[in-house]
């Protein structure tokens, strides 16, 4: 299998394709360039936001973009691993979203958006507390409504809060909309640590060890990057690194308690799960089927193509499909 392996995708064998209207230009009906074309050539003009620090309870703090016009209505979106809020996926969505009439509150975790957190921990899959206080603080103002959204890590944070919420979930929260969400954390593990996917993992290990660096200069006696280079996939960093800083036994324990899989049947709002069949980082069991798996609420949508946060679309408007597929979720329920 090469870096750039060619579509047509093979269907997982759990997976009923969904009958999207999403059909990407011919040479883009591929996964990794799905993935990787948006990173690199996209560009979306936004307004500045109105920044602000959020502390939290252990002294540290979380990084938040307000985009504000007056609405009663605010939806707050996640990035993905590695990410910040002013990626062009979060500005994409965000865009979308207040043409719709919505105020938008994207945040950062922690050590993301070009700033180091105060702590030795930074930010993991499962930090629900952390999205949990940006909510609190989201439905301390005006809005009557409240609405979440995902990129990959993001969208997997996203569906494992609402699940822990389950019955609690505050009713002024009216759904979800998640994207290319690695809800199997340990199968997706498993899927970037092989060959064809160095090209992804590579990048994402070059961006931790920096900020290992960074945390271990601050904290030498918590903190060791010595030997970090012999590190090749998540389980070595999760083991070494994620799960000893975050209260974990290790990455198995890390990632069954963070994915979101197993608490999809708990979720009480109305929560879309959109992942690409051609989706470069996703185990098959990112694509649930069952009622008994997803519950009442969720519902997956499969498009063929696609990518991780891919979803291109060359329009006038500059949206692209993910964006409309939102929008349109949105108004089926709201």
């Amino acid at each position: 299998m090469t870096a750039f392996e060619s579509a047509p995708y093979p269907l997982p064998a759990n997976v009923r394709l969904e009958r999207m209207q999403y059909a990407p230009p011919p040479w883009l009906r591929n996964g990794h360039l799905q993935s990787i074309w948006p990173t690199l050539f996209r560009k979306v003009d936004m307004v500045a936001p109105q920044a602000e620090i959020l502390p939290t309870d252990d002294d540290d703090e979380l990084h938040l973009d307000w985009y504000r016009q007056g609405s009663d209505r605010l939806a707050i979106v996640s990035h993905g691993l590695e990410g910040h809020s002013r990626r062009p996926y979060v500005l994409g969505l965000t865009r979308a979203l207040l043409s719709a009439g919505w105020d938008v509150l994207a945040w950062n975790y922690r050590s993301c958006g070009g700033v180091m957190n105060r702590q030795p921990r930074f930010y993991h899959s499962g930090a629900t507390g952390d999205l949990e206080r940006v909510v609190r603080h989201g439905l301390a103002g005006s809005y009557s409504r409240l609405f979440l959204s995902g990129f990959s890590m993001g969208g997997n944070l996203t569906l494992l809060y609402l699940g822990e919420q389950g019955e609690r979930v505050d009713s002024r929260i009216c759904g979800a909309v998640t994207y290319s969400v690695p809800c199997d954390l340990a199968g997706s593990a498993d899927v970037l640590s092989r060959p064809s996917r160095k090209i992804y993992m590579q990048r994402f290990l070059n961006d931790l060890h920096g900020k290992m660096k960074e945390k271990a200069e601050k904290f030498p006696n918590i903190i060791d990057v010595s030997g970090f280079e012999s590190i090749r996939n998540f389980r070595q960093f999760d083991d070494r690194y994620t799960a000893p800083l975050h209260g974990f036994r290790d990455a198995e324990d890390y990632w069954a308690q963070a994915s979101a899989l197993g608490r999809l049947r708990d979720i009480r709002v109305p929560a879309l799960m959109v992942n690409a069949i051609d989706d470069p980082f996703l185990s098959d069991r990112c694509f649930p089927e069952s009622r008994s798996v997803l519950g009442a609420h969720v519902r997956v949508e499969s498009p063929r193509w696609g990518g991780h946060v891919g979803f291109v679309e060359h329009a006038r408007d500059g949206y692209y499909w993910s964006e409309r597929r939102a929008i349109a979720f949105l108004q089926g329920f709201v």
